[in-house]
């Protein structure tokens, strides 16, 4: 449904999109994750033709991008990561408007209407002017909005975006919805636990080059795979770093202060077995501990050992 051949956006020298190479599957979630400024507005800005590419070529549902703008508009429900909303209408309006927008039939339109806001969890705010609503709220009828004219592709822009916790949770929830019924999703975020309960696939975007991508079910797999230690002696002593390095089931180690800290591949025995090791060898520890390990640290640092290998 979604696909680019080394896309690329360019401003003057900078480069904000690298030759990016991405395929989403029909009625899938693609989680595009990087950090502020790592490109992931400019791409999907190029992707909902609301941006002209450099170089390359893009496809939404089998529309190019550049050729054929109108049916991807038609193809697409693109919400983009900051948006204005109407200080005269009520929600209810709002989405009419939109409706009209995109000549959707009139004999839908109330129908519709009332689907996606319980869909979205906003029935008892039909009649509320848009301008009164939480900003959790709004962003919740942004995605009502996206759907007006029933598209095959949603194109999110950080839909999560300055929420609180719970309007997080509401997000997700209507996410995993908009899942459930079957569209494909293209969705960009800086936090990758936001997509771990509903991406099926997820890729890191840094500096405008996607650096690696994996299947959600992969990396929590993973997680449960791999153990972060953390331990604590004497960082002058450098005999420590020497025993970690021949122990083939250590990924990585990164020297902290007052410590180290260690991607570890091992199971609960050959951790046990490392610990002896280091007791064996005269090495003084004040902490040997494993600590849980964070889905969003681990793909990076996996992504990083796999850049160096």
């Amino acid at each position: 449904m979604i696909l680019t051949q080394n896309l690329t956006k360019r401003y003057g020298r900078m480069i904000a999109v690298d030759e990016l190479n991405l395929s989403v599957q029909r009625q899938t979630v693609f989680g595009l994750v990087g950090e502020n400024g790592a490109g992931k507005t400019s791409a999907l800005s190029m992707l909902a033709t609301l941006s002209t590419p450099t170089s390359g070529r893009a496809y939404i549902n089998g529309h190019e991008i550049s050729r054929y703008p109108r049916e991807v508009r038609q193809s697409i429900g693109y919400m983009p990561d900051s948006f204005g909303v109407y200080d005269g209408l009520t929600v209810t309006e709002y989405l009419r408007f939109f409706a009209d927008c995109y000549d959707v039939n009139k004999r839908v339109v109330q129908r519709r209407t009332m689907d996606l806001l319980e869909r979205v969890q906003l029935t008892d705010k039909r009649d509320t002017y848009v301008n009164a609503l939480s900003r959790g709220m709004q962003q919740r009828l942004e995605i009502a909005r996206c759907l007006m004219h029933d598209p095959d592709v949603l194109i999110l822009d950080e839909p999560a975006s300055g929420l609180d916790p719970k309007s997080r949770l509401d997000m997700r929830g209507v996410l995993q919805g908009l899942r459930d019924m079957g569209k494909t999703i293209l969705i960009s975020t800086h936090i990758l636990h936001d997509l771990a309960e509903v991406a099926d696939e997820i890729g890191i975007l840094r500096k405008g080059e996607m650096v690696a991508v994996a299947a959600i079910q992969v990396m929590l797999e993973h997680s449960n795979a791999y153990r972060t230690l953390r331990l604590r002696g004497d960082v002058a002593d450098e005999s420590l770093e020497r025993l970690l390095a021949q122990d083939k089931q250590v990924l990585q180690v990164d020297k902290k202060e007052n410590g180290w800290e260690v991607l570890y591949a091992g199971t609960a025995r050959q951790q046990a077995m490392l610990l002896t090791s280091i007791v064996q060898a005269g090495i003084h520890l004040t902490e040997f501990a494993e600590r849980p390990t964070d889905i969003e640290q681990l793909f990076l640092r996996l992504s990083a050992v796999q850049e160096g290998m």
